[in-house]
């Protein structure tokens, strides 16, 4: 249940931010989990296990997993987290 809770946070955070993404369910494809797992860097693989959905990717670059996202957000830092450019606000671009 935590871990579909988190997905829906990042997806629900994605669509009200009008950010395009792809949603890989990795449960259903080998190949896509291998993926994964081969594209998170060592040093942010977990002591024990395969690291746990959702891992967070712009691309083919890592950006990190549920816990950076939610730190991410908090800060309000979540387009640099996912290497992207923050939008202007419509009342900032009308300036």
């Amino acid at each position: 249940m935590e871990i579909k809770k988190r997905q829906q946070d990042v997806v629900q955070f994605l669509e009200a931010n009008r950010i395009d993404f792809e949603e890989v369910d990795i449960t259903m494809s080998e190949e896509q989990r291998q993926w994964m797992y081969k594209n998170i860097p060592e040093e942010r693989q977990p002591a024990q296990g395969n690291p746990l959905p959702p891992q967070i990717f712009n691309d083919d670059q890592y950006c990190g997993d549920y816990d950076c996202f939610f730190e991410a957000k908090e800060s309000n830092t979540v387009f640099s987290f996912l290497g992207l450019k923050p939008r202007l606000s419509s009342k900032e671009s009308e300036l």
